[in-house]
């Protein structure tokens, strides 16, 4: 069975009513980015960090996955499909994905600031005073700008099994993410579907200039041989 190897960013989740902060001058709804997501932001001011996922919580579990999530499930009839998202939803568990690899994180996880490896579900506000078993502070399992990405290892190996390479809704501009069409297999065809690709069209890339909700779905068509 073929291993197709998906990268998705922002843009599949925002066509299902997630906002981005990158189309904003890097506001995100109305926060500087690195107050709310960096361990800068955390330590001058709690409250405020837990306050602003408290709501990003409680939008995911008010939206849907979209058709472009749906397809990429129905790929699974044909080929062994590995997600690999920089997004910190569960849409694509939502819609049927089995493997989902997440690279910046969980919104629907918290962990202790005591032991990075003490994770638990969490759907609730999560509040200044909630502690782990540890009595240390949970925060938002969630990798901030300047952390590691604990997760990025286990990408690199995804991706350099890869036989098609699928990149949806992400500028590929953010590293390490970015990083990861470099260890895809060489000649390894490559579908890049964005409204606005900032890429350089070569040979074994092929360009669809359209929103995830449409160009997946025929993508996945083609694929499939269903067109």
């Amino acid at each position: 069975m073929k291993k197709i190897v998906v990268l998705t960013g922002a843009g599949i989740s925002a066509e299902s009513g997630i906002k981005t902060f990158r189309d904003a001058d890097g506001l995100w709804e109305g926060h500087d980015i690195m107050e709310v997501a960096s361990p800068e932001g955390w330590a001058k001011d709690q409250k405020k960090v837990l306050n602003f996922y408290n709501l990003r919580r409680k939008q995911l579990l008010e939206v849907k996955p979209n058709a472009a999530h749906y397809a990429l499930k129905e790929l699974e009839e044909k080929f062994d499909v590995n997600i690999i998202t920089q997004n910190i939803d569960d849409l694509h568990e939502r819609a049927g994905s089995s493997k989902v690899t997440h690279l910046h994180g969980e919104l629907l996880k918290v962990r202790s600031t005591f032991d990075n490896d003490l994770i638990m579900d969490w759907r609730k506000d999560l509040n200044v005073g909630d502690f782990c078993e540890f009595n240390f502070q949970l925060r938002p399992h969630v990798v901030w700008f300047g952390e590691p990405v604990p997760m990025f290892q286990r990408a690199i190996e995804i991706t350099e099994q890869a036989d098609i390479l699928i990149i949806i809704g992400t500028s590929m501009q953010v590293y390490p993410a970015a990083a990861l069409l470099d260890f895809a297999p060489a000649n390894t065809p490559i579908y890049f579907i964005d409204p606005n690709p900032a890429v350089n069209s070569h040979s074994n890339l092929q360009i669809i200039k359209q929103k995830a909700v449409f160009g997946v779905p025929a993508l996945t068509r083609d694929l499939l041989g269903k067109n």
